[in-house]
């Protein structure tokens, strides 16, 4: 909530580990490790092997069929070229039979033709560089084929006869009988030359096919083996990929059990402030809110700190994000350490929670990532640590009522561990006969008595300066307080609920008993002093807790002339009556001087002997009794209508000061606002045997006056 209050840092437990989302490398590993994907690896080895070896394949023999496919334009072209060479003989056998000239042109193409062909068979045979069909060398493999070597050597057959006949026609000057000779080899064999030519074009064409064939088989191969090695490695990674899958959904469900059940609050923030994505279930309880992933972590602590608190919180956040900040000399600066917080609880209601957090960091590559944060309610503990203060202050409390104990007048110290052990039995008595059936009244009645006999027993503590023993008897009025005020509910079952602070009550009047009764057997009885000075001090004590002043007059010492029991009923009459004096008829210091008075109030308190009577008279310089505040309270309280009120005079008015329940008192504290002080003067009185007069005018005085018979 807005300005709550930060505690001194401290350091919670470790919160437990959580799994990461993705399984973790193996301990002492540093990275990849053949051993993990050997299977995987082989498998892309393969591949790359496979593949290589169709490559090569597909080279090798995309270059054969390269060179089937030049053996075949070439093998055609032997063909074609046989062909032009019959066609030219006939051409010069015309030229000669007309007389004619021979042309040029069919020379040089005769020539060619003649020198191509050998060249191009010379080729075949053992392999060698020829023109190619656009004139450019080309280089031709010699046939291995049986086939092809058969039909070459046929061709060798025809050919090399031919080719010496043509030898003479590669020059000028030749004869008739040369072109005649080459004419007749050429009519007689050219056919055959022809048909071998063909033969030897399909054996090269069946050649090439036979390669493209090969070539189709080999592409088909590595594809399937392609096929069936990538099916393998696929296999491989979706089963690994599931082994993956289902270790990180296992790492998940234990992310998410741990963060169910643990009992922190635990969440990622991340560089920008927001929430990461994976929350335990404390964390919403703890907040007492819903929470989500992205949220701003300053906005979820903004409603819970003062704005220090929050500046403080966001720089400390910051430096634990800084690299260069060593994270365990800044642990102790963390301003979260211990935050105080009003959240909902379950039920909707809020609650007062102490909340811890810490931080650690979490370091990739050097860089700090995340904060895991550690959220914890150190409610219990701040609770368990309230208790402990509260329990030395109240031994120390105690050890202090002890030494007051032994500095105190013994004889009165004694008289009052009697009296008191004897009220608070006679209470225990009272409250343990009393039961729901005797009715409401009745039992009011007895937490009326009750609550007088507490209230004595507060103001001789009081006198005494036992404010241990005064405050738990001021604590037990409240419960008596409340259970009065509780209506017409089950009371009997309420009084269930007294034997244990009266039970305390008893307990620590019986260490003041040991005391008393470890001091001599015959104690000095009390004396006039002793009564006279407890009395004063009771005065100053009051009015220096209500910031007053006062000058008490006290001479009781005819106390020691009375019966222990009149002596015990005046004593608590004198008691109350200053209490009450101080309490609501002295004024403050300013209120006195403003009136012409001094700062410090005059309070006379006597007890003397009047004839056959005593009288004990309480005597203050104070405000006075005002008739009209005492109608307004009345009227607040609902005992009277304003129409019964103006029936009253004020000094019918006025007596309903000593009424059980009424004070006019703005609350309550140890020494007035209950409405019992004068309620057990008036009780004390009576049994007494006595009556009691007042006299008081506003501004000026008022004066208790009370009789009884010696």
């Amino acid at each position: 909530m807005k300005g709550a209050h930060v505690r001194s840092p401290h350091r919670p437990s470790v919160p437990p580990r959580l799994r990461p989302a993705r399984p973790q490398r193996a301990r002492g590993s540093s990275g990849f490790t053949f051993g993990k994907y050997r299977e995987i690896i082989i498998a892309v080895a393969f591949f790359l092997l496979f593949d290589l070896g169709v490559l090569v394949l597909n080279f090798y023999t995309s270059f054969k069929i390269d060179q089937d496919t030049v053996a075949i334009n070439l093998a055609g072209r032997q063909r074609y070229v046989s062909q032009r060479i019959a066609r030219t003989l006939l051409e010069l056998d015309a030229a000669r039979a007309a007389g004619q000239s021979y042309r040029n042109e069919t020379l040089a193409e005769l020539r060619a033709g003649a020198k191509v062909f050998d060249l191009s068979h010379a080729a075949f045979k053992k392999g060698d560089t020829v023109p190619g069909g656009d004139g450019k060398p080309v280089f031709l493999d010699a046939v291995t084929s049986d086939r092809g070597r058969q039909l070459e050597a046929q061709v060798d057959a025809l050919w090399a006869p031919y080719f010496e006949k043509l030898q003479p026609l590669m020059r000028d000057g030749f004869s008739t009988e040369n072109l005649s000779a080459a004419l007749a080899y050429s009519q007689a064999n050219n056919i055959r030359l022809l048909n071998v030519a063909n033969d030897f074009v399909t054996e090269t064409q069946a050649i090439g096919a036979s390669r493209a064939s090969t070539l189709r088989m080999v592409q088909t191969g590595g594809i399937v083996l392609a096929l069936l090695n990538f099916a393998f490695i696929l296999m491989k990674f979706l089963r690994r990929l599931q082994t993956s899958d289902a270790a990180i959904e296992a790492a998940n469900e234990e992310n998410r059990e741990i963060l169910q059940s643990v009992r922190e609050g635990l969440f990622l923030i991340t560089r920008d402030f927001k929430l990461g994505s994976q929350l335990s279930q404390s964390a919403h309880a703890l907040f007492g809110r819903s929470l989500a992933p992205g949220q701003d972590f300053f906005a979820l602590l903004e409603p819970l700190l003062t704005d220090k608190a929050l500046s403080d919180a966001r720089g400390y956040v910051q430096l634990l994000f800084a690299p260069h900040v060593k994270e365990a000399l800044v642990q102790g600066i963390n301003p979260l350490s211990e935050v105080e917080a009003l959240v909902k609880n379950r039920l909707g209601d809020q609650v007062i929670r102490h909340l811890s957090f810490h931080f650690n960091r979490v370091v990739e590559g050097g860089a700090v990532r995340h904060l895991l944060v550690t959220v914890q309610d150190i409610s219990p503990r701040i609770e368990l640590e309230r208790k402990l203060h509260e329990e030395r202050q109240r031994s120390q409390k105690e050890f202090e009522m002890l030494l007051k104990a032994v500095d105190a007048d013994q004889a009165m110290l004694r008289q009052f561990v009697e009296r008191a052990e004897t009220s608070l039995l006679e209470v225990n008595d009272m409250l343990r006969s009393t039961s729901g059936a005797q009715g409401e009244a009745a039992i009011l009645k007895r937490i009326d008595e009750a609550r007088r006999r507490v209230h004595a027993l507060k103001g001789d503590a009081a006198t005494l300066g036992l404010e241990t023993l005064a405050s738990q008897a001021h604590a037990f009025e409240d419960t008596l307080d409340r259970i009065r005020q509780g209506g017409a509910g089950d009371l009997g079952q309420a009084l269930v609920a007294l034997p244990l602070p009266l039970e305390d009550l008893l307990h620590k009047v019986g260490s003041l008993k040991s005391l008393v009764s470890q001091q001599r057997a015959q104690p000095v009885p009390a004396s006039a002093t002793s009564i006279n000075t407890l009395l004063a001090g009771l005065a100053e004590e009051v009015a220096r807790d209500a910031g007053k002043k006062v000058m008490p007059v006290v001479a009781m010492g005819a106390l020691l002339d009375l019966a222990p029991a009149q002596a015990d009923l005046a004593r608590e009459i004198a008691v109350q009556l200053v209490r009450n004096a101080v309490a609501h008829g002295i004024e403050a210091p300013v209120t006195r001087a403003a009136a012409g008075k001094a700062e410090a109030g005059r309070i006379a308190v006597q007890l003397a002997r009047s004839d056959a009577d005593w009288l004990l008279t309480v005597r203050d310089d104070g405000a006075g009794l005002s008739a009209p505040r005492i109608r307004r309270k009345l009227l607040e309280l609902g005992w009277y209508t304003a129409e019964q009120l103006e029936a009253f005079d004020d000094r019918q008015v006025v007596s309903h000061i000593f009424k059980p329940g009424f004070s006019t008192a703005q609350g309550v504290s140890l020494y007035a606002g209950r409405g019992v002080g004068l309620d057990l003067v008036q009780a004390n009185v009576q049994q007494l045997g006595g009556r009691i007069t007042l006299a008081s005018t506003p501004g000026e005085h008022t004066e208790f006056r009370v009789r009884f018979a010696a």
